[in-house]
């Protein structure tokens, strides 16, 4: 019948889904790592428990990147969102202080475009690979009328393990306990919308334009990678009470969650500079300071809370990592709450 149809007049392509996998087989492949089971291309992914702790306890957590994706989108650039993905997934497991396992994506399209496919995975090969952890799986959906090309859609689920004594947490923590911020990279993955907003409407820049009071293009400066902490901090992890990765709420709404019912902690907003990019969004975009904080994390990515004592260990080992730490306040008596000071 002339009349008669197929799945790819309906707007999805069988084959360009098939090419996209062979695309992407070797960015997975170099992720592999020795707790991998099984062959690529399988409907689940294996992977072998850990035996080198006495009493593994599995951690994950799943996340996306927002409205950076439209930046990508932008900027035709899409090499960097898939590396942001892992790392942010690590560094909210490494909180607990957990170490990643495996990792699995879900890249979602209007109509499939093979090259896009392809830098995104590698982005999150890149990530997994950073981090040690094997990209055990994913899923690449094309779906007509739910996403407007070249629009896309992107995920990440991590699992990692802690062996059960050495979970960290607000439990830990106890008046007195100093806090470390670690520095950040840039925006990470968190307050795209506002920033997006800002750079477009009042400072009318596009991707390619330079970015006021820095070197680098728009497009470099909003798509830089969300760092991970594992490196830095998995040498001190047995020194440390607690952690808060700073995203989506700023120090004042993720520090708390490291913190017990009778504890505060004091953040002294003096103790670092505020860097460029976000003192250029609030200038432009006329933004209340404390709006900043709690839209943005406002350079710093991770903050460690440990012993007075622990304090030059960690900082330390930061550094050995390329990561600017600093001491960032402390935990007093109270109820719960961060005081920017």
């Amino acid at each position: 019948m002339s009349d008669s149809l197929d799945y790819r007049s309906a707007g999805v392509d069988i084959e360009a889904g098939e090419a996209a996998k062979q695309r992407i087989k070797a960015h997975v492949l170099s992720t592999l790592t020795a707790g991998t089971r099984g062959e690529f291309g399988g409907f689940g992914g294996m992977f072998r428990v850990p035996t080198d702790v006495p009493r593994p306890v599995l951690v994950s957590s799943a996340d996306g990147v927002g409205t950076k994706l439209k930046v990508a989108i932008e900027a035709n650039r899409h090499d960097t969102v898939g590396h942001d993905l892992v790392n942010h997934c690590v560094n909210d497991i490494l909180v607990q202080g957990a170490r990643p396992l495996f990792f699995l994506d879900y890249v979602a399209f209007g109509a499939l475009d093979g090259r896009v496919v392809e830098d995104v995975v590698a982005g999150v090969a890149a990530g997994c690979r950073e981090n040690g952890c094997a990209l055990l799986g994913g899923e690449t959906a094309e779906m007509p009328g739910v996403y407007t090309p070249p629009d896309y859609d992107l995920a990440g689920f991590i699992v990692g393990y802690v062996d059960e004594d050495a979970i960290l947490g607000a439990a830990r923590v106890r008046p007195g306990n100093a806090l470390v911020a670690l520095e950040s990279s840039g925006l990470h993955t968190n307050g795209f919308s506002l920033a997006r907003r800002i750079v477009r409407d009042r400072m009318k820049l596009g991707a390619e334009d330079a970015f006021p009071g820095d070197d680098k293009r728009v497009g470099d400066v909003l798509l830089a990678v969300h760092k991970s902490y594992l490196r830095a901090l998995e040498p001190v992890l047995h020194d440390v009470c607690a952690m808060a990765h700073i995203t989506g709420g700023g120090l004042p709404g993720n520090l708390n969650r490291a913190l017990p019912p009778n504890c505060d902690a004091v953040v002294e907003t003096s103790s670092w500079n505020v860097p460029n990019l976000f003192q250029q969004l609030e200038r432009a975009g006329g933004v209340d300071r404390a709006e900043m904080f709690r839209t943005f994390n406002m350079g710093v990515g991770m903050v460690v809370i440990a012993g007075d004592g622990e304090v030059d260990a960690v900082i330390g080992s930061a550094a050995a990592h390329g990561i600017r730490a600093w001491r960032l306040g402390r935990v007093q008596a109270g109820s719960g709450r961060v005081i920017l000071n």
